[in-house]
C-alpha cells in the first residue's frame, strides 16, 4: 500500500498545487492555458520522439494490449451515450457528448506521469502505442456520431474534412511519426539535440500536472451531477475492467504489458471532451463535471487499480 501512496500521492499533490495557486491567486489563471498548450504541442511531442525514437518495436505495438483497450473505450462511448439519452432524457447530440466523455482518456496530463512513476519507462513506450491512436481514433469516432445523430448537423463529408485537418495538424501524431522515422533510420542524435530533446520530455510532468489542477478551477459542479457521476464511474471502473478482461483472462496477454494498457484506461476523462462538447455546444455541463469528478474520484480508483494490478 505504501509503494501505491508513493506513486499516487506526489501526481495528485502536484495537481493540487496548480488548482491551489489558481484559487487562491498566487498563479495568473490566464497563465493556465498557455501550460496546457506547452505540454501538447511542445513538451509532449519531445517525449513522445524519445521514447518512439528508442522503442522495439516488437514490444511496443502489441495488439492485445492496444485493441482491449479500444474496445473498452468505444463500450464506454456506446453505453453512455445510450444512459445518457434513455436514462437521463437527453437530445440525440447531448447524449453523444456525454459518450464521449465517458470514452475520452487523460492520457498525457495524467496518464503519463501514473505509468511513469509506477512502471518506468518501459510502460511509457507500450503507452505510446495506444497515444498514437488515441485522439485520431477517438475524436473521428465523436465527431462522426455527433454529426449523424444531431438533427442540425453539417453534412457527413464536412465532419470527415474536420477530422482530417485535427488528425493531420496533431502534435502528438507528429511526435510519434517523427520519432519512428528516427527508429527505422537508426538515426543519432548530436548532443546539443539530444539534450534539448531530453529537457523538453522532462517538463512533461510537473507541467502538466501544475497545469491540470489550475484548469480545474474552470469548472463546477451543476445540476446534472448524477449523471456526470454515471459517465465518470463508466471511465473509471467499465473501460479499464472491459479491457483488463480482454487482456488477460481471454487473450492471454503477459500481465507486465497487459497492466500498462489496463492502468492507462483507468485514467480520467481527459479535457478534450470538454474541447468536444463546447465545439458542437451540446452537453457542455456534463463534459466540465465529469471531467473534475472523474479527476477527483481517481485519486481513488486508480490507487485500486495499481493495488489489482501490481507495482
Amino acid at each position: 500500500m505504501l509503494a501505491i501512496l508513493n506513486v499516487v500521492l506526489p501526481v495528485f499533490a502536484l495537481i493540487s498545487l496548480g488548482y491551489l495557486a489558481v484559487r487562491f491567486r498566487l498563479f495568473p489563471s490566464e497563465g493556465v492555458r498557455g501550460l496546457v498548450q506547452f505540454v501538447n504541442n511542445f513538451a509532449t511531442p519531445c517525449l513522445l520522439f524519445s521514447a518512439m525514437a528508442s522503442a522495439d518495436f516488437r514490444t511496443t505495438f502489441h495488439l492485445g494490449v492496444i485493441l482491449p483497450f479500444y474496445v473498452g473505450a468505444i463500450a464506454s462511448f456506446v453505453l453512455g451515450s445510450a444512459i445518457a439519452v434513455r436514462i437521463f432524457r437527453n437530445r440525440p447530440g447531448e447524449g453523444v457528448s456525454s459518450g464521449f466523455v465517458a470514452m475520452f482518456t487523460n492520457t498525457v496530463l495524467i496518464g503519463i506521469p501514473i505509468l511513469h512513476r509506477a512502471y518506468g519507462e518501459t510502460a511509457l513506450t507500450v503507452a505510446f502505442s495506444i497515444i498514437a491512436f488515441h485522439a485520431s481514433v477517438l475524436i473521428t469516432l465523436g465527431m462522426l456520431t455527433m454529426e449523424l445523430a444531431r438533427r442540425d448537423g453539417a453534412p457527413l463529408h464536412k465532419a470527415l474534412g474536420v477530422a482530417l485537418v485535427r488528425i493531420v495538424s496533431n502534435p502528438l501524431l507528429w511526435g510519434i511519426l517523427l520519432g519512428v522515422v528516427a527508429n527505422i533510420m537508426q538515426l543519432d542524435l548530436i548532443e546539443p539535440a539530444d539534450a534539448f530533446i531530453s529537457m523538453m520530455a522532462a517538463a512533461v510532468t510537473p507541467v502538466a500536472l501544475f497545469g491540470l489542477g489550475g484548469a480545474l478551477n474552470e469548472y463546477r459542479l451543476q445540476e446534472n451531477w448524477g449523471q456526470s457521476t454515471s459517465m465518470a464511474l463508466l471511465k473509471l471502473v467499465l473501460q479499464p475492467t472491459i479491457a483488463w478482461v480482454l487482456m488477460v483472462p481471454i487473450l492471454n496477454v503477459d500481465h507486465e504489458y497487459a497492466r500498462y494498457g489496463v492502468l492507462l484506461a483507468a485514467m480520467p476523462s481527459g479535457i478534450n471532451a470538454y474541447v468536444f462538447a463546447t465545439y458542437y455546444n451540446r452537453g457542455v455541463n456534463v463534459a466540465t463535471n465529469t471531467i473534475l469528478i472523474s479527476t477527483v474520484l481517481s485519486v481513488f480508483t486508480v490507487s485500486g487499480w495499481l493495488y489489482v494490478l501490481g507495482l
